[in-house]
């Protein structure tokens, strides 16, 4: 096996893991019933129709997912992930700290992570 296809692998374990984080949003809000709390959020941050944004934001985590992890227009599903990533640390996660756990609660080191990631993903996939 050579060192691009190690390389490979692993990109694709990154990108499927990502997936599963990112899906794993959509299907709880879905399954304890929390959209709408989610766009009554968005709606008292100032967010116009809140209630609508946060059923398209639940709905892209579930298919943009899936479209991550078969690798379907993964740049710009990890692009828009990683979008909606920095917004969610602009609205919550900035003002509570860095650490989500142990020194800190809800902070922002997670979704850092994340976008790190989602942008690394984005890259490598662009330039095939």
């Amino acid at each position: 096996m050579t060192k691009s296809d190690k390389h490979h692998k692993a990109l694709i374990a990154i990108r499927i893991m990502l997936a599963a984080v990112m899906f794993s949003h959509g299907a709880a809000r879905i399954s304890y019933g929390t959209v709408g709390g989610f766009g009554d959020f968005l709606g008292s941050q100032g967010i116009p129709v809140g209630f609508f944004v946060a059923w398209g934001i639940t709905l892209f985590e579930l298919i943009g997912s899936v479209l991550l992890a078969i690798g379907f227009y993964t740049w710009i599903v990890a692009l828009v992930f990683a979008l909606q990533l920095v917004i969610g640390i602009g609205l919550v996660h900035y003002s509570e700290g860095w650490f989500v756990v142990g020194h800190g609660c809800n902070g922002m080191e997670f979704s850092v992570v994340l976008i790190a990631s989602l942008i690394a993903v984005a890259y490598a996939d662009y330039k095939k």
